[in-house]
């Protein structure tokens, strides 16, 4: 499963709304541990107030949704990772956030994130098959 994972170039966020409904949104990510890191990056955005972080600092819940799709169905796969997530918005953990994305993602090397960086620390791991 951690290979799995930290070998991914996109998984799906997952997050609950204060009124409990889901919000589901792709994104790049970084796996360390049992920490998964996350940044709200320079693609196009109206905003970095974003329904994911309002999310985080409202419920603290979050997942996270790696899996492989091909039509030989005996190599599918999926692994969810469930934890509780806060967003840093500066300070040590951003950092070390960022330097993590910035070795993964080239794109991230050659612009670093302007925003904040969700953290979400894993308490669960869940994986088919």
């Amino acid at each position: 499963m951690r290979r799995r994972v930290a070998e991914a170039r996109v998984g799906r966020l997952a997050t609950v709304t204060p009124n409990g409904l889901p919000h589901v949104v792709p994104c790049c990510f970084v796996l360390e541990g049992d920490t998964v890191y996350s940044a709200v990056d320079h693609k196009p955005k109206s905003t970095f107030n974003l329904a994911r972080l309002d999310n985080l600092r409202a419920t603290g819940l979050a997942s996270l949704l790696v899996d492989h799709y091909e039509e030989d169905w005996a190599r599918l796969w999926w692994v969810r990772l469930d934890g509780t997530g806060r967003v840093e918005e500066g300070g040590d953990t951003r950092e070390r956030a960022l330097g993590l994305l910035a070795a993964k993602y080239e794109q991230y090397r050659r612009q670093m994130p302007a925003g904040p960086a969700v953290v979400i620390e894993i308490t669960t791991w869940r994986a088919w098959p």
